[in-house]
């Protein structure tokens, strides 16, 4: 009797080999079949899914080749066994990095740059301002001309030593001499038809009027006095010289600018030099100059040495305010450029020269003194005018200005009319 379930028998299991069959031929490859598992049983600590809820389903099976009753595709065949698509490895799918926004970051690095400009700017207004030596008091002169139009400067270069050790007084030919005189003097207007530099000698022939003394306060009536103009600041300082001025010409001056000889060299080594063209061989012991014909750069030394010059020179001091006033003008287009302006490791150090060995009145303030800076590049740049004050004679050794000629010249700077007044 056959114990084997109805088609498991011997003689129903046909001759396949592995069967149990008799026969000596192998059987042919069979196909592993592939189970598709249902959902995954909880984790611990969860709770158990209702009554048959997540119970796993009778697993499917396919056919080895991705290919079952129900259209399943385990993605074995594809290599898509995570879920993965498009071939992609695991996290595909995920959102990627947000693309930087640019404009945002220009944006705030903008005002960043601005917030920097801006603070040092203002960094540097209220340093340099602090370092202005306003001790000019131009309220102390009394009767003084009506304002006019434009604005009129008082430019002095003076012969102080102050604070220059022995060895610079002797490197600069300065002298040892106490106190300190006007080496030279300066009449700069500015206005809207253009600049004028008018260089007063210091031997001009000048009434000193009745003034109120700057350090005491007394009132000194005037006598009908001649002197020399560098007189006038020997005798009582600025506010004299200032009161002086104004009385002989009926100008009135606005600001007051000066500048030592150790300023003066401190300023001109702080822009690396000064390029200047000079007209003819110079030489001069006293003043220690030394220069062949031609283009050259001076330095603060030489600078000195040429703008002090005179006993060389034909004309002697009326020769000297021109050379004056063509190193000032070459001076301030040096300095009023990018390359110093834009350069702090220039622009800090000629300020600091400048501001700490000028001295001005109480009313200057820094935009004052660059449009003068300003002015005298103009005047250096053809587009204004630099002379002497017109001179008509001498009075002994003093020279006598050409009164109608100083009138008219007045009169046009008082209306800010373009100079056609000629000077020496």
């Amino acid at each position: 009797m056959n114990d084997w379930p109805e088609g498991w028998s011997g003689d129903n299991r046909g001759g396949r080999y592995g069967h149990g069959s008799a026969s000596a031929q192998p059987e042919s490859a069979r196909v592993m079949r592939q189970v598709r598992r249902g959902t995954p049983p909880p984790g611990p600590g969860q709770s158990a899914p209702p009554y048959g809820a997540g119970v796993p389903q009778q697993p499917s099976y396919a056919d080895g080749r991705g290919h079952g009753g129900d259209g399943y595709d385990s993605g074995y065949n594809t290599g898509q066994v995570y879920g993965g698509q498009g071939g992609q490895g695991p996290g595909a799918g995920r959102p990627g990095r947000p693309a930087p926004n640019w404009r945002r970051r220009i944006k705030w690095t903008a005002i960043t740059v601005v917030t920097v400009l801006v603070v040092t700017t203002v960094g540097t207004y209220f340093w340099a301002d602090s370092k202005l030596n306003r001790e000019v008091d131009l309220s102390k002169v009394i009767e003084r001309p009506e304002a006019g139009e434009g604005t009129n400067y008082l430019i002095v270069g003076s012969d102080s030593r102050e604070g220059m050790t022995d060895e610079q007084m002797k490197d600069l030919h300065t002298g040892y001499a106490d106190g300190k005189r006007t080496d030279s003097m300066m009449i700069l207007h500015t206005g809207d038809n253009g600049s004028t530099l008018i260089s007063l000698p210091r031997d001009s022939d000048v009434e000193i009027p009745t003034f109120v003394g700057s350090e005491s306060g007394k009132t000194y009536k005037g006598t009908g006095r001649h002197v020399k103009l560098n007189a006038a600041y020997a005798e009582d300082g600025p506010e004299l010289l200032v009161r002086t001025i104004e009385h002989n010409t009926g100008l009135r001056l606005d600001h007051y600018v000066e500048i030592g000889f150790g300023g003066f060299a401190n300023i001109v080594d702080a822009v690396g030099g000064v390029e200047i063209d000079i007209p003819q061989d110079i030489k001069d012991k006293k003043s220690g100059a030394d220069f062949k014909k031609g283009k050259q750069t001076l330095d603060g030394q030489e600078a000195l040495a040429f703008v002090r010059t005179r006993y060389a020179l034909p004309g002697s001091d009326l020769d000297r305010t021109k050379n004056q006033q063509k190193f000032l003008s070459a001076l301030a287009s040096q300095v009023a450029t990018p390359s110093t302006v834009l350069n702090p490791f220039k622009l800090y150090p000629t300020m600091g020269a400048g501001l700490d060995s000028l001295i001005v009145d109480k009313d200057m303030g820094l935009f004052d003194l660059a449009s003068m800076f300003w002015a005298m590049k103009s005047v250096s740049g053809g587009d204004g005018t630099s002379m002497n004050m017109p001179v008509s004679g001498n009075v002994g050794s003093n020279l006598k200005w050409d009164d109608a000629k100083v009138k008219k010249l007045v009169e046009q700077l008082k209306n800010d009319e373009k100079v056609t007044v000629s000077g020496n």
